[in-house]
């Protein structure tokens, strides 16, 4: 008896310790599959043309599950084909969310989750406050997820089946099209879909898989609703979107248009390159699109104009939307920041979407949450200039790119990251964790929120 209470006397200090929080659930997952993901790749049945390192299949784990897509060895022929799996199931795991995979494996067990577990996963998805049912939710993201991924790489496979290779095209097909609508930017093609790029069937199916995936799942099954009730005597407000559904598809249409003015004005062909589909103007629009999240390439990156990489950059720190494949600091962040801006300039006390009052609260929170996306990445540039001083990435061009691309979990890279030193790959993995997980969910278990016990004098000083 007495050894028995001295356990669960450890047991219960241990869950103290580990303050079993949401967010404890969702940075403990994705950090379980990254390190599960990295044994398995760095086992000799995953190496492809030559053996793995174990940092370096930390590297491609920590991308895969985080859904970025950066690599320091290609995926085709650096991998054998069980690697290439494994790299296609952690892609999965991530771009459904760590938590709603464990939610899937529990149920195949006949086993529950617990309820702190379970609102993890709801809390990673839908807005606060939002009252979902779990199981239902879990089986209609399951749903959609693989019935759009089937599509995709059933259109896939039809624009590149050839006679001869069929087999191989079922397999770069299915890929692709799960690395698409999870936004990881993975490819087993040697350069991204620079050599497809003319292949309209395919850049079409890719970019449509992006963007669906990038909207988030609240979006996706509000919009499915909205369908299966538009042929019914249904009112008005029924049949309305939601605000925060509206906002995300107008900012993620606007994004998309300008993206692609700005990288036609600045130039979206490397010298001597040929056009692809539409010629620059398809470029510009694929690139658009990929750099907000996904990661493929229809052009060399590295031999852009610098004007281009900059309105690249600008992309990937906005990313996608909340409860997407994502990363970025999102598409309703950025909207609600300009919106507090406007407000502060024409002297409202709050700040205004589509015509509706946002609370003080959430603006609060997605200043805050700039923040810390500027503070993490100025810190990742300097500690990538000093990891890399010796190397041959020194330049500060491709580090504040390839800092970016991690933390908007982008993929895209201008060639620095083979060449990073192994402090640099480890910093990188960080970027691509915080970039996933989300900064404020990551701050909020770290610095848990106390009561101040004493109010301190105010004081004043100038600023501007």
């Amino acid at each position: 008896m007495a050894e028995q209470k001295r356990t669960e006397a450890l047991r219960r200090r241990a869950r103290q310790a580990l303050g079993a929080t949401p967010q404890t659930f969702l940075l403990g997952g994705f950090g379980a599959a990254i390190l599960l993901g990295a044994v398995v790749l760095w086992l000799p049945v995953s190496a492809g043309d030559s053996p793995v390192s174990f940092l370096d299949a930390f590297f491609t784990a920590a991308s895969a599950v985080c859904v970025t897509g950066l690599v320091v060895r290609d995926t085709g022929s650096g991998f054998s084909g069980f690697g290439q799996t494994v790299i296609l199931v952690l892609i999965q795991a991530g771009g459904l969310g760590v938590m709603t995979f464990a939610a899937l494996a529990f149920e195949a067990l006949g086993r529950r989750m617990s309820l702190r577990a379970q609102d993890s996963v709801t809390g990673s998805l839908f807005a606060e406050g939002v009252r979902v049912g779990f199981k239902a939710s879990v089986h209609r993201i399951i749903a959609v997820t693989l019935v759009v991924e089937a599509l995709g790489a059933l259109a896939l496979f039809l624009g590149l089946r050839s006679p001869d290779r069929n087999l191989a095209a079922m397999w770069e097909a299915a890929f692709h099209a799960v690395s698409a609508f999870c936004n990881a930017g993975f490819s087993v093609f040697p350069d991204s879909l620079v050599s497809h790029r003319g292949n309209f069937p395919v850049m079409a199916t890719i970019s449509a898989l992006i963007v669906v995936g990038g909207l988030g799942y609240p979006v996706l099954l509000e919009l499915l609703d909205r369908l299966r009730i538009a042929g019914k005597s249904a009112t008005v407000d029924e049949r309305r979107l939601s605000l925060h559904s509206r906002t995300v598809l107008i900012v993620s249409v606007f994004l998309v248009v300008a993206g692609a003015v700005m990288l036609l004005a600045a130039g979206v062909r490397e010298p001597g390159g040929a056009s692809g589909v539409g010629g620059d103007i398809g470029n510009a629009l694929f690139q658009s699109i990929t750099a907000r999240t996904a990661g493929f390439n229809s052009v060399d990156i590295g031999k852009l104009p610098l004007a281009t990489l900059t309105v690249l950059i600008g992309l990937m720190f906005i990313g996608g939307s909340p409860g997407s494949c994502a990363g970025g600091v999102k598409t309703t962040t950025a909207t609600l920041w300009f919106a507090e801006l406007a407000a502060w300039l024409s002297g409202r006390k709050h700040a205004r979407v589509l015509g509706m009052h946002i609370p003080g609260v959430i603006t609060r929170r997605a200043t805050m949450l700039l923040r810390l996306a500027v503070l993490w990445n100025v810190a990742g540039v300097f500690i990538l200039s000093l990891t890399e001083s010796n190397g041959g990435w020194g330049n500060l061009r491709d580090l504040v790119f390839e800092q970016i691309s991690a933390f908007g979990t982008v993929g895209l890279s201008t060639g620095a990251t083979s060449g990073l030193s192994a402090a640099g790959k480890l910093w990188i993995v960080a970027t691509m964790y915080f970039g996933r997980i989300g900064p404020l969910s990551l701050v909020l278990r770290i610095f848990v929120q106390t009561s101040p016990g004493v109010r301190y004098p105010e004081g004043k000083v100038m600023i501007g």
